[in-house]
């Protein structure tokens, strides 16, 4: 890649046509974003970020360049509204995945812009078509190796880890039989690990990262997840807290001296603090709370929520449960539906300890009820436990699998889309004002998106998802 980067660079300088030096200019943008080795990668985003501000997206040059800077501002962590506007931008003639003499990685890395940003559903819709368009071609290897792990990714970021899985599973049987350890293989089986993580699967996990090397041969590859952070993770889960500091510490100054500092894309600090937080409490804390700082600037209810989320579990005491609670509320506003249970489950068993059954109660019930959704069987057993522990009837909840709107869930959208707030939806549907909440934590959940994405997608809905009658009122 280093080569390739080089090669485009030169011919950019070469060359007098201005349509060809922008064609240059965009794959030696692409390439040197995506090598690992970039010598100066401070340099590279200054030159994108003036390049892209002067371009309007006509034509497939300016498009990837688009694409190619709102991808830069999701892992260097710009707020999440300027990197969708720029991805708004690069899809406004297309992006195709099987374009002649071009890559699919911008199209790819579009998509997942949405997804970083809280916009998963969107995200699905691009990578949809984007298989479906290979599909037509036959293009049947890598691509759709890359597609349906990547599918795989989105769908656990939502919560749906059943599905995530079988996409992922899908994604690793395509990318073998292509052959050898081509990089679409590294992404399944690194997103299958935290699939399997997150089920509470760890021994599987464990296996397969055995079966594959995985722990010693993790590509040095900074375009999606990081892969030794995956393998940290599953080192924290079996605690092995020692081993994962060696690693998270690693990556920390490969993407910090590259000024990739997002903890939504790669959440090194977050994983670092919980590593270090027995053996070095000050500097543990101080590392949670940088992330949560990071994942501020970002700007998107996931990632603040989850940061906060690990800076109550590292912090502990009376300020975790003032952490917690935040957490909750920031991942209400989400569409990551495992981040909110989990976080849930974690707020009502510290509520728990502290004396405060009723409303541990009502965390852990609707932690549960998550955890079964998602199908993260180890979460809602630990969420009965603590139930049980309450003295309270630890229910057996089963997932309905439909993520049709209800009635009530479609009018509390409808109105947070006309700008109203949760007061007055709740005045409208004579309910109070935590159920509302709640309606509409499902809606993100259902329909993949944050409260901004909520007005495109009500527009563009297909009506099959929401039933018929009048709105309760």
């Amino acid at each position: 890649m280093a080569e390739a980067a080089a090669v485009a660079a030169e011919e950019a300088r070469r060359t007098s046509l201005p349509a060809t030096r922008l064609r240059m200019q965009a794959e030696n943008f692409v390439w040197s974003a995506f090598r690992a080795d970039e010598p100066d990668s401070a340099a590279r985003s200054r030159r994108l970020a003036r390049l892209a501000d002067h371009l309007t997206g006509d034509g497939p040059a300016e498009r990837y360049i688009l694409g190619l800077r709102a991808w830069d501002c999701v892992v260097h962590g710009e707020p999440a509204a300027t990197a969708l506007r720029y991805a708004e931008d690069a899809l406004v003639g297309g992006l195709s995945w099987t374009e002649d003499n071009r890559g699919f990685e911008v199209p790819v890395a579009v998509a997942m812009t949405f997804m970083y940003c809280d916009q998963p559903g969107r995200a699905e819709e691009l990578f949809t078509r984007g298989m479906a368009e290979c599909e037509r071609k036959g293009w049947r290897g890598a691509h759709l190796a890359f597609g349906h792990a990547l599918l795989g990714y989105i769908r656990y970021r939502r919560g749906a880890l059943v599905e995530a899985e079988a996409l992922v599973r899908e994604g690793l049987r395509i990318a073998e039989r292509v052959g050898g350890a081509v990089p679409a293989q590294w992404y399944a089986i690194g997103i299958l690990i935290e699939i399997l993580l997150a089920r509470g699967r760890i021994e599987e996990a464990q296996e397969i990262a055995d079966h594959f090397g995985y722990g010693e041969v993790v590509p040095n590859a900074v375009v999606y997840p990081d892969s030794r952070t995956v393998y940290s993770e599953l080192l924290l889960a079996r605690g092995l807290h020692r081993h994962a500091e060696h690693h998270l510490k690693a990556v920390g100054r490969r993407l910090d001296a590259r000024g990739m500092r997002n903890p939504a894309w790669c959440p090194w600090q977050l994983l670092l603090a919980r590593a270090t937080a027995l053996t070095d409490s000050p500097h543990a804390i101080e590392l949670a709370e940088e992330g949560v700082r990071r994942a501020r600037r970002f700007g998107t209810a996931t990632a603040i929520g989850e940061a906060l989320h690990c800076a109550a579990n590292v912090i502990g005491g009376g300020r975790a449960l003032k952490l917690l609670a935040e957490a909750v509320r920031e991942l209400e506003h989400s569409p990551a539906g495992y981040a909110l249970a989990e976080a849930l489950v974690d707020h009502g068993a510290a509520l728990r300890r502290a004396g405060l059954p009723q409303d541990a109660a009502e965390r852990l019930y609707r932690g549960l009820e998550g955890a079964v959704h998602c199908g993260a069987d180890a979460l809602a057993e630990r969420a009965r436990d603590e139930l049980s522990a309450a003295g309270l009837r630890p229910l057996q909840l089963h997932s309905t699998g439909t993520d049709a709107l209800t009635s009530q869930e479609r009018v509390a959208a409808e109105r947070l889309a006309l700008g109203w707030d949760t007061g007055r939806i709740a005045e409208e549907l004579a309910t109070p004002e935590t159920v509302v909440t709640r309606l509409l934590s499902s809606v993100c959940r259902k329909m993949g998106t944050d409260y901004a994405g909520l007005p495109r997608l009500l527009e563009t809905a297909d009506p099959a998802t929401v039933p018929d009658g009048p709105p309760r009122r």
